[in-house]
């Protein structure tokens, strides 16, 4: 098995309409910026040490982790929002969190809520807060609409690239 150990992250959201569901979410992962590579989902934990930088484009094809939250309606006039925040600890040692929220309804009231959750899951791990960073995105449905927000680890190495 391949531990690779991030060192890097970074936040990205898009939003689309699609044909089908699966049309409109991999538009959305293009207008997020991570269309062209295979996503490995994770969940919630930033590993110790990691900084916030932006390699946008990534390479073509790269196994990409992910920890992501979307939603997809086929309702018009629909309004659906995803958001993601990770809570980067005061030290540096230990990990933060990254949480996924989306649901029906304005991407400001996503956001707020999913900063929330990543503030109490540093408070019940009795770590304290750095700071918490955050994206989010909306959508109005024409036909199929997804709203798409992601945190992309990666390591080092990808930088020298």
């Amino acid at each position: 098995m391949l531990h690779l150990k991030p060192t890097h992250f970074f936040l990205c959201a898009g939003h689309a309409e699609g044909y089908t569901p699966l049309n409109a979410f991999d538009n959305a992962l293009l207008d997020a910026g991570v269309g062209n590579v295979n996503l490995i989902r994770l969940s919630s934990i930033l590993p110790p040490h990691t900084v916030q930088s932006d390699i946008r484009p990534l390479p073509y094809g790269s196994y990409t982790p992910i920890a992501y939250g979307s939603i997809h309606s086929t309702t018009p006039q629909e309004i659906v929002a995803a958001a993601v925040a990770v809570a980067v600890p005061k030290d540096p040692t230990l990990p933060g969190v990254i949480m996924e929220y989306s649901a029906r309804g304005h991407a400001e009231d996503v956001e707020r809520i999913v900063r929330s959750m990543a503030e109490e899951a540093m408070r019940v791990r009795g770590f304290e807060v750095e700071r918490v960073v955050s994206i989010s995105t909306e959508h109005e449905v024409a036909s199929v609409g997804v709203a798409f927000a992601g945190v992309v680890l990666y390591p080092e190495s990808l930088l020298e690239a």
